[in-house]
């Protein structure tokens, strides 16, 4: 079976290629970081079996895979690694799904049953199927944004529970994140990529490679003489974006502007 890998993580994407290797009758055929490239690949290419991230920055995978020709739908695998998508939705479904990390035995097992849906499952069963489940996952995931989620890290020889939408910025910082909020600092053992899937029912803009801004906190915006961002947030934190992050965080900040009526 002809496959393919769309996750903007590269060690994820390798991790799902290494997989199929191992299995004598997978080829993968593309994988993506990209998910719009991705969608004209598999439109062009139609591969039989699509591992997909549910959540990318630029476009979920739920979307993705509602812009899916419904006749030409491959079977598609979603790849996550959070919880609150609603897991359970997965286990009575026919759509698989590999929750992060996942082993050689939990790869295979799923793949026993991609193939068995392979043999006998027509294109509107998967239509149907798919969009049964994206209903509910969608439901899910906006349950979740009005919560209020809540993260545990530690100041001093303290913990505290915060809450995510009070934290301004978030920067990487060895084994650890540092948060900030208003003049107070907290740590958590985590890399920033983790953290920032933490945050996400916040409007989180990576601005470096070390560092992630709440923009619900952000109060003043200027530039430096080479043009990088500077961005001050409500607790008097000041920041400032990287070269490589100039063109996101420009875009980004064109399209809060008000148009002209």
């Amino acid at each position: 079976m002809e496959v393919m890998i769309v996750d903007d993580e590269p060690a994820a994407r390798r991790a799902v290629r290494e997989c199929c290797e191992r299995e004598a009758d997978l080829r993968v055929i593309g994988e993506y970081g990209d998910p719009r490239a991705a969608l004209e690949a598999i439109r062009r290419a139609r591969p039989q079996v699509l591992f997909l991230d549910i959540q990318m920055d630029s476009m979920t995978g739920m979307a993705l895979a509602r812009a899916l020709d419904p006749e030409q739908l491959p079977l598609i695998v979603f790849v996550t690694a959070y919880d609150h998508y609603a897991l359970e939705a997965f286990e009575v479904s026919a759509v698989d799904y590999l929750l992060k990390p996942f082993d050689d035995a939990r790869f295979h097992a799923t793949m026993t049953r991609v193939r068995r849906r392979h043999e006998g499952q027509g294109s509107f069963d998967r239509q149907g199927a798919l969009s049964a489940l994206l209903e509910q996952l969608e439901r899910g995931a906006r349950v979740a944004a009005d919560t209020q989620p809540r993260v545990l890290a530690e100041a001093g020889s303290r913990m505290h529970m915060l809450d995510v939408a009070q934290v301004e910025v978030v920067e990487a910082d060895r084994n650890y994140v540092r948060l900030t909020i208003g003049r107070d600092t907290f740590h958590a053992r985590s890399t920033l990529q983790q953290a920032e899937k933490s945050f996400q029912t916040q409007p989180m803009l990576r601005i470096s490679r070390s560092c992630l801004v709440n923009m619900r906190h952000v109060r003043e915006i200027s530039r430096t003489p080479r043009g990088d961002f500077i961005l001050v947030v409500a607790g008097g934190t000041t920041v400032t974006s990287s070269e490589g992050y100039r063109e996101p965080v420009r875009h980004y900040l064109e399209r809060l502007k008000l148009s002209p009526a």
